[in-house]
């Protein structure tokens, strides 16, 4: 029967290999190993390791290596001074292959020659992938070497991947300026998505919120972005809106991020965007609706990942802490310290430092106290300082330490306080001693990192000094050829002779140009000279009716506004514009002389919008003040009742306002009604000159004035003139 059951097996083992080789039923993992001479076992860099399924990379400087692969997978150690290897792969433990025929003292320095330029710039950037966790400056001097094996012809694109990869290296690292400084040299160079991305990260995470937004809000229509980048993008600008505490805002990103994660199967980032969600509605004070999406988040967290559920029952607790439902948080952060002790891990995976079992026993010990359980608080404290001391956390230790301290004072259990207070002190001091050492540390970490910048910035400059002179060298080579390939004398003769002609065609336009500009220069002086006449003779027709009543006082004052009115309007009848500011002070002087003689016919009033700068804006003078005569001798003169003159000057784009005067007189039909045979015979000189002056300022300046008359109202009565101008 054993016989049977062997051979049996015997049998299957080549058919569950092959079941093993089934694409879809590959298992991959991460193989680590080292290559090393047969003499002496010397770690051998450059060595070329590959798969039989394509995988490819090299050995480091220690020999060291990794490539993707999987059970029954060939690996293959080659290189031109060596026997090449081949090895069946059995499982994932690390492995060391030994090889010979290779001189080692060549072996380490040889030029990696078999590859391609760009092959090895992405090999080096692995590298430095590899040592950002273990070795900083190994990481650091794999960036320098990735920049300094490009040259002026080199993709533009390699460059910017190197200085992204050197971005997320700082970034690992704390340094948050120096990963923005080379996000943003690396986008310059070339844009790309990932790179756009990581640098929306690094601003919101240096707090840089309007940065970001500013960043990545014009991209949000870009085509081309894959669904995880487009999740990516709207959830950076929802943690932007959410740190400006603009819930809405951030909510519907966030949204738009679920929408694309629950369509495309992304199922690890829909526990986190239902948790932001929450903190945006908490940031903002709304704990109903943080409540529900911390119970979605902590719903969806507990069915992907145990680690994950842990950090969600540590934040909703947190949101029960802030809003004093200690037993809530209780129960949660009870519930986190037995799924720690399932996953056998006291100190934390992730950044949050909270998530440990002695900062969660910690944590429930003080929402005991904060409601006056200081007995039941002392085990978790005691469990806390305990775990800290195991873990080496001086921070935990030394406040679990002093809060029980605390506890037994507030018992009367004054020995056990004493002895408590003192082993606080000294936690303190050890704790201080520890602090220096790292500040320390920290200084000479910064001092390496400036050093490494500096000699890539050096080796940037000199990359960059060196596609100058290529692209200099390639100027002159097509210079040469093309002096090489000059044409016959006649073709310059001909294109030189185009050339007089086009030059005699454009002096003749700016001459013609300049006449016809001088043309209308005079045109509109002489219109000028017509316009002050006729106001003059309008405004002194006014001044005749005072002294006709023998209403001297108002007819001394009418003259006194008068003289100020005509001195105004005589300052400007040699210009062509002047700023829309002192058109409103003479619309101003010349309706309040106006409203002097007619008070029991009209009323007015000059409305400019507050936003509008008055300043920027030039008008020809006296172009609206025809009009406002028209509508008071015209409209509102013969009406019955009193009637109101309405100027309104409003902003219509950045370059561009309307002025808008209406009166609800007569109307235009009427008023021709009651007009003497005479006054039908002649038009209006007034009009007819600012319909002139328009005209010409449309020519020399590009239609930058326009006109509309219309009735106001639909029974004829009224009239409103709308006038829009441009800036030059």
């Amino acid at each position: 029967m054993k016989s049977r059951l062997v051979l049996i097996l015997i049998l299957l083992l080549p058919t569950a290999w092959l079941f093993g080789q089934v694409p879809g039923m590959r298992q991959e993992f991460t193989l680590k190993g080292r290559v090393v001479s047969e003499t002496g076992e010397v770690p051998l860099s450059g060595i070329e390791v590959s798969t039989d399924q394509g995988v490819f990379t090299l050995t480091d400087g220690m020999g060291e290596f990794r490539v993707k692969a999987a059970a029954g997978d060939v690996l293959i150690v080659r290189g031109p001074d060596i026997q090449t290897v081949r090895y069946r792969i059995k499982d994932n433990e690390d492995i060391k292959v030994v090889v010979s025929g290779l001189d080692t003292v060549t072996a380490t320095t040889r030029e990696e020659v078999s590859l391609t330029r760009s092959e090895q710039h992405r090999i080096l950037l692995d590298s430095a992938n590899w040592f950002k966790r273990k070795d900083l400056s190994k990481s650091l001097n794999f960036i320098s070497r990735s920049i300094e094996i490009l040259d002026g012809r080199s993709s533009r694109r390699e460059l910017a991947l190197s200085l992204t990869t050197l971005g997320e290296i700082y970034q690992f690292h704390g340094q948050l300026d120096l990963a923005i400084s080379n996000y943003e040299e690396g986008l310059e160079t070339f844009d790309n998505p990932r790179t756009l991305l990581l640098l929306g990260k690094a601003y919101v995470l240096h707090k840089d919120n309007d940065k970001a937004i500013d960043l990545l809000s014009p991209r949000v229509d870009q085509a081309g972005l894959i669904p995880y980048q487009k999740l990516e993008l709207y959830e950076t600008l929802g943690d932007a809106y959410r740190n400006r505490i603009q819930a809405n805002t951030a909510v519907s990103y966030y949204q738009q991020a679920l929408t694309i994660a629950s369509k495309n199967q992304i199922a690890p980032k829909i526990p986190d965007l239902n948790s932001k969600i929450a903190d945006a509605y908490q940031r903002a004070n709304r704990s109903t609706e943080a409540e529900t999406y911390y119970g979605n988040s902590l719903k969806q967290a507990k069915a992907q990942n145990p680690r994950r559920a842990v950090q969600e029952f540590e934040k909703v607790a947190d949101f029960y802490n802030q809003q004093s439902r200690y037993p809530e948080e209780i129960a949660l952060r009870k519930q986190s310290l037995e799924q720690l002790k399932s996953l056998n891990e006291g100190a934390p995976e992730s950044e949050s430092d909270s998530i440990s079992t002695q900062g969660v026993n910690y944590k429930i010990a003080s929402a005991y106290i904060a409601q006056d359980q200081n007995d039941l608080a002392i085990p978790f404290l005691s469990e806390s300082i305990k775990e800290a001391d195991n873990q080496g956390d001086l921070v935990v230790q030394k406040d679990a330490t002093r809060k029980l301290s605390e506890v037994y004072r507030d018992k009367g259990d004054f020995k056990k306080a004493l002895d408590l207070y003192q082993q606080y002190v000294t936690l303190v001091d050890t704790l201080y001693i520890r602090k220096e050492q790292e500040l320390s540390q920290a200084s000479r970490f910064s001092r390496e990192i400036s050093e490494s910048q500096s000699r890539i910035n050096s080796l940037e400059q000199e990359r960059e000094l060196s596609r100058s002179k290529y692209e200099l060298a390639l100027t002159e080579q097509r210079l040469t050829e093309e002096i090489n390939k000059r044409q016959q004398w006649i073709i310059y003769s001909l294109i030189f002779g185009l050339l007089l002609t086009g030059l005699a065609a454009f002096f003749y336009y700016r001459s013609n140009r300049q006449q016809q500009l001088a043309n209308y220069l005079l045109a509109l002086k002489g219109l000028r000279t017509q316009m002050n006449p006729h106001f003059i003779f309008n405004a002194l027709n006014s001044v005749n009716n005072y002294i006709a009543k023998n209403d001297e006082r108002a007819a001394n004052r009418y003259l006194s506004d008068f003289s100020v009115l005509m001195r105004r309007v005589l300052e400007n009848s040699e210009k062509d514009l002047i700023p829309l500011s002192e058109e409103i002070e003479l619309l101003e002087l010349y309706l309040k002389l106006e409203h002097t003689r007619f008070p029991d016919k009209f009323d007015y009033s000059i409305d400019v919008a507050p936003a509008l700068d008055v300043e920027a804006f030039e008008i020809p003078p006296m172009l609206l003040q025809p009009f406002l005569e028209n509508a008071v001798w015209h409209g509102l003169r013969y009406k019955d009742d009193k009637g109101i003159l309405k100027v309104q000057i409003r902003p219509l784009l950045a370059n561009a306002i309307s002025i808008e005067v209406t009166d609800n007189g007569i109307g235009r039909k009427q008023s021709a009604r009651l007009k003497t045979k005479n006054q039908r015979q002649q038009k209006s000189r007034g009009m007819g000159n600012i319909a002139k002056r328009i005209s010409i300022l449309n020519q020399m300046y590009g239609d930058r004035i326009s006109v509309e008359v219309s009735d106001l109202n639909a029974d004829g009565s009224g009239t409103r003139v709308l006038l829009k101008i441009r800036k030059k």
